[in-house]
C-alpha cells in the first residue's frame, strides 16, 4: 500500500479555498493539490488523477508546502526579465533621445548608445546587450548601401547614360521542355 499524502496545517481550509478562488491557473492547480491533501488525504496517484497533474508534481508541491508554507506555492513563476539593468519604462526613456535623432534623419551608432548606456548604469556592458535592447524596442539595423570610397558619382552617372541598353536588360532563362523518360 502506498503512502497517504498529507499536508501540514499552515493555513485553514477556508484560507486555501480563498487562495484557490483568487489565483491564476498554474498556482490554482497547486492550491487544488493542497486542498485535496487537506480535505481528503489519500495516495499521491489519486490526487494527481483528480487534479490533472503528475504524481511527481503532487509530491513536489506537498513537500514544498510542508516545508515552507504558502510562500512555496506563490512563487514568481517562469519567464520574465529578472536580471535587467533598467526596467522597460526606463529603457524607453533612455532611448527617447535616440529616437528623436533618428526621426530627424541623424545616424546613431551602437557605440554611441553603448557609451551612454554605460554612463547611465555605471557598468561596462557588451555590445550584444545594446543590440538586444534595441531589438526589444523595435529598432533594426539599417545601413546605407555601400559605395567605394574612391568612386566618382559623376562618372557613374555618365556610365549609366552611355552604356548600351542590352546590359540593362534583365537576364531571363530560356525554358525548354524535358522529354519524358520511361
Amino acid at each position: 500500500m502506498a503512502r497517504v499524502s498529507r499536508v501540514v496545517a499552515h493555513q485553514s481550509v477556508e484560507e486555501v479555498k480563498q487562495k484557490l478562488a483568487e489565483t491564476k491557473y498554474a498556482w490554482q492547480q497547486k492550491w487544488l493539490i493542497i486542498y485535496n491533501a487537506m480535505v481528503d488525504p489519500r495516495e499521491a496517484q489519486e490526487i494527481a488523477l483528480h487534479t490533472g497533474t503528475s504524481v511527481w508534481t503532487v509530491h513536489k508541491v506537498i513537500s514544498k508546502y510542508n516545508r515552507y508554507g504558502a510562500a512555496a506555492i506563490e512563487t514568481v513563476g517562469k519567464g520574465g526579465r529578472r536580471n535587467c539593468y533598467l526596467s522597460w519604462q526606463q529603457e524607453q526613456e533612455f532611448l527617447a533621445p535616440f529616437f528623436e535623432q533618428a526621426s530627424l534623419g541623424e545616424i546613431t551608432t551602437v557605440a554611441v548608445i553603448q557609451k551612454s548606456f554605460e554612463e547611465r548604469i555605471g557598468e561596462v556592458v557588451d555590445a550584444a546587450t545594446i543590440y538586444r535592447l534595441l531589438q526589444r524596442h523595435g529598432w533594426r539595423k539599417l545601413v546605407p548601401r555601400p559605395h567605394h570610397p574612391k568612386g566618382d558619382l559623376s562618372e557613374q552617372e555618365e556610365f549609366k547614360k552611355t552604356s548600351s541598353h542590352e546590359s540593362k536588360r534583365c537576364w531571363q532563362p530560356v525554358l525548354t521542355a524535358i522529354p519524358d523518360q520511361c
